[in-house]
């Protein structure tokens, strides 16, 4: 929930100790306030940060401090706070550097096991090739890992022979899924390729209802609405023609394709906020880019705004995002989302496409009715 501001009557209440509205417009003058924000009324509106800052001078007021030694303190006090600040944050860059160079290390690592372990079966005689030289090095995993890429040269020419087989390749890869609807497991699989990272798949997140809120949404030709026109394009017109269920763009402007455009025209036009509102009950919303359009939907859905069945929240971001997507989680309606900052428009767009084809050649599957009545209310 977003703090209120206060006017500046209410900041004076806030404050007590005998401030006035003219005193606060004097220390705005003198530099001990920073300028607030402006309502669209230009009315002066106050944050917790400016009622603290305010208590502080009233303090250092009745401590006999005159105002240009309050303002001098004040300015030492804030110096003081932001090295620290300063500080912290180089100490967590520092931290996170160091982590990102461990994952690329391990993510060398698995894409070698990859090579190895995603050979479908007519490429298993170079796997078993390469099985065979690493037996003869007789060195232990770890060593013997980092030495497949210097084995890969010369062993890759069957590649060229046939076609990928990617189902095959990822039943050596994929964690084991056995315990999840076929459906849910044919929609993680078809994440996994379109982004190529295997890992993708401890990330993704369904509500327990998902499936059968997708499936009964379709079945009824519920619109579909895409935050931007990519992600719509992106999306199954012929199956979802097929089963009655329109496109429609949130965003409606063919010119914005990239999450920061996004974001940006969301917050600046209205007019997109108004219509996210006044979207039809039972429809589903598919966000791929713009953290801000999911946020908003989350919010509409806890004011009872808006009764979608459906919401694929996958936008793109490193702080907004991962929120949305957690706000999203907390809500009563179905979702299907994946954690953390990974996203965009092409997965979204991915596991729509993935839970409509399953409607149409599995009409009759029930597989997503058979957990425990225990999983029921349970996210996985």
């Amino acid at each position: 929930m977003k703090a209120r501001c206060l006017t500046i009557k209410e900041l004076t209440e806030a404050v007590g100790g005998g401030i006035t509205p003219r005193m606060v417009r004097h220390y705005h003058q003198l530099g001990l306030l920073p300028q607030p924000m402006r309502s669209p009324g230009n009315y002066r509106l106050y944050t917790q940060t400016d009622v603290n800052r305010l208590q502080r001078i009233v303090a250092l007021k009745q401590q006999g401090f005159q105002l240009n030694h309050i303002r001098h303190i004040l300015a030492v006090e804030l110096e003081a706070d932001t090295t620290i600040e300063t500080r912290l944050i180089a100490s967590l860059q520092q931290q996170y550097r160091a982590v990102m160079q461990q994952m690329s290390q391990l993510r060398q690592t698995a894409s070698a096991l990859e090579s190895l372990l995603g050979r479908d079966r007519n490429c298993q005689l170079i796997q078993a090739e390469v099985l065979a030289q690493l037996k003869l090095l007789e060195v232990e995993t770890k060593v013997g890992v980092g030495q497949l890429e210097k084995l890969w040269s010369g062993l890759d020419a069957n590649v060229h022979a046939h076609p990928e087989d990617f189902h095959e390749s990822l039943q050596y890869l994929l964690p084991d899924l056995c315990d999840r609807p076929v459906i849910e497991q044919d929609l993680i699989s078809k994440l996994v390729l379109a982004c190529g990272d295997v890992s993708l798949a401890s990330f993704v997140r369904l509500h327990p209802e998902a499936i059968a809120a997708s499936r009964e949404a379709f079945k009824s030709g519920c619109p579909i609405i895409a935050d931007i026109s990519t992600v719509a394009g992106a999306l199954d017109q012929t199956r979802l023609i097929h089963l009655g269920c329109r496109i429609e763009t949130l965003i409606d402007n063919p010119h914005i394709t990239t999450a920061k455009e996004a974001e940006l025209a969301f917050w600046q036009e209205r007019k997109w906020r108004e219509k996210l509102q006044q979207l039809e009950k039972g429809c589903v919303l598919i966000v791929g880019y713009a953290p801000s359009v999911l946020l908003a939907i989350c919010e509409a859905i806890a004011e009872q705004q808006i009764q979608p069945a459906l919401v694929i929240g996958m936008p793109i971001g490193f702080s907004h995002a991962p929120a949305a997507k957690r706000q999203l989680m907390q809500t009563s309606i179905a979702w299907i989302t994946i954690e953390g900052t990974l996203g965009g428009g092409l997965l979204a767009a991915t596991a729509l496409n993935a839970l409509v084809e399953s409607v149409i050649d599995k009409p009759e599957c029930h597989c997503y009715l058979s957990k425990l009545p225990g999983q029921q209310n349970k996210a996985k």
